[in-house]
């Protein structure tokens, strides 16, 4: 791929330039598919006859002058998204022959721009993971070192954005799982404010913290894409009626004058020093850019974690109780009971994760321990949300690192998952919150792996949040290492 033309704004002029062809466009990622793809396992299904025809499509309108702003642009799709008549898996034994009869809301956006989709993307198992190794049909490796995880649960998404094998992808996000892979793998991934994108045809994990979002190049792209995902749905309810502005309207405008806040907490023990040192210096480059650096605290973020997986365990338990081996999914060959056939069918479709999640939600809201866990975490949510309000009554924006570490070999985290939670310190008080973040690429450590920028906003400011990314991307020199 032709590094000047890897960018979706860049693909937008060559196309309607008739510099490239559509098909020429898609035929090239297909190709890299095929030839890399098979080290790098970013995705579950390709879909390529389907791909070429929506391209020639999509080529029929540029020629008649109808394009629309993603005409023709090679996206993947997460394998938690609902794509009609196309295999969505989420990742698990359980849904391993689901293919849904409807398209979620934002494919159905998508597919009204004309997108060419080039597939579907590996993930963590019902997205529950950080690392992408818990997909039961592609552990995904990441591009700058394939002996390193990509970051989960979007890793296939930022993995194969960050390879090449797509211009933009979608993701989810109920922890950081767009931010943290986007990090790990050196792209820019966009979590929306929560009710900002419609969740319909989003396979469900945690439904008070689940959004979608896009993974790109640029903080531009990312901008372009959630244009045209976003608005009321009447399919869910609790997606906003707020009017969806242009997202690419204060890119490029001068940050003079913006306070941005700097939470102690997040650059404390924990943060890998090479990785404090990088977004310190992109905090500097900011205040050279004409920003007012605001030291401040952020107490709650010590218990964050916890509050954060007992929320969201909890949901995932009550979510989870629909896949039972009867209406859809997985069944098991042999049951001689009706509790046989559940216990045995979800045994065999769900993996450690999942059930890991399953037990800690169902007994968080169990009697006895409710008030003790799952009551206690959601009083903590409401502080976590108080402290945000209280930094943003003074900032316009919040800055951190993205994670506390650059990605890391399998075996160095993914058999211990209380280290592996740990990692989310830096990403779930946004999704407790419901705000909007973005990740950007700031540096690379010592052995050449991406290390990620975080730009907090408040509700329903992701204009400001890109607008942000934007202007230390412009000034981002630093020479990425080649892709291994």
């Amino acid at each position: 791929m032709d590094s000047s033309l890897k960018t979706l704004r860049a693909q937008r002029e060559a196309l309607d330039k008739k510099e490239i062809s559509v098909r020429e466009l898609t035929e090239e990622y297909l190709n890299n598919i095929k030839t890399r793809d098979g080290e790098i396992k970013s995705y579950i299904t390709v879909t390529e006859e389907g791909a070429l025809a929506e391209a020639d499509a999509a080529q029929a309108l540029i020629d008649s002058g109808n394009a629309k702003p993603l005409t023709g642009i090679p996206m993947a799709i997460k394998d938690n998204i609902c794509t009609e008549g196309v295999r969505t898996t989420c990742a698990s034994r359980i849904l391993e022959n689901f293919v849904p009869q409807y398209n979620a809301t934002v494919m159905e956006k998508l597919d009204a721009q004309n997108i060419v989709m080039l597939g579907k993307t590996s993930m963590d198992e019902f997205a529950m993971g950080g690392s992408t190794q818990t997909s039961a049909f592609a552990k995904t490796r990441n591009p700058y070192n394939t002996d390193c995880v990509p970051g989960g649960s979007s890793g296939g998404s930022a993995a194969a954005v960050a390879a090449e094998l797509c211009t933009v992808s979608l993701g989810s996000d109920t922890g950081g799982s767009i931010r943290q892979p986007a990090a790990f793998c050196g792209v820019t991934g966009l979590k929306p404010t929560y009710s900002r994108v419609s969740r319909y045809g989003l396979v469900a994990f945690a439904s008070s913290f689940d959004q979608i979002g896009p993974i790109a190049h640029t903080a531009y792209d990312c901008a372009a894409v959630l244009n045209h995902i976003c608005g009321f749905d009447p399919h869910d309810g609790t997606t906003s009626r707020n009017e969806v502005p242009d997202f690419t309207a204060k890119i490029g405008q001068p940050i003079k004058g913006m306070k941005l806040a700097v939470p102690a907490e997040f650059y404390g023990e924990g943060i890998d020093d090479e990785v404090r040192k990088s977004v310190l210096a992109a905090v500097e480059t900011y205040k050279k850019l004409g920003a007012e650096i605001v030291e401040c605290s952020m107490p709650s973020l010590k218990y964050a974690v916890p509050a954060y997986y007992l929320i969201s365990s909890a949901e995932a338990a009550s979510n989870l109780s629909r896949y039972d081996g009867i209406k859809y999914g997985h069944r098991t060959a042999e049951a001689d009971s009706y509790e046989e056939l559940i216990k045995k069918s979800r045994s065999e479709g769900f993996g450690d994760e999942v059930k890991r999640r399953i037990l800690l939600g169902n007994y968080a809201l169990s009697s006895g321990y409710y008030d003790a866990y799952y009551a206690k975490a959601m009083a903590l949510r409401q502080v976590i949300r108080s402290e945000y309000d209280g930094i943003f009554e003074k900032c316009d924006a919040m800055i951190t690192p993205t994670t506390p570490a650059v990605a890391y070999r399998p075996e160095e985290q993914v058999s211990d998952p209380v280290k592996m939670y740990q990692a989310d310190i830096c990403t779930v008080t946004v999704n407790i919150a419901g705000l909007p973040a973005i990740s950007t690429p700031c540096g690379y450590n010592g052995s050449g792996m991406p290390i990620g920028l975080s730009i907090v906003g408040k509700r329903f400011d992701e204009q400001t949040i890109l607008q942000l990314a934007d202007a230390f991307e412009q000034t981002f020199t630093a020479a990425a290492p080649k892709l291994k």
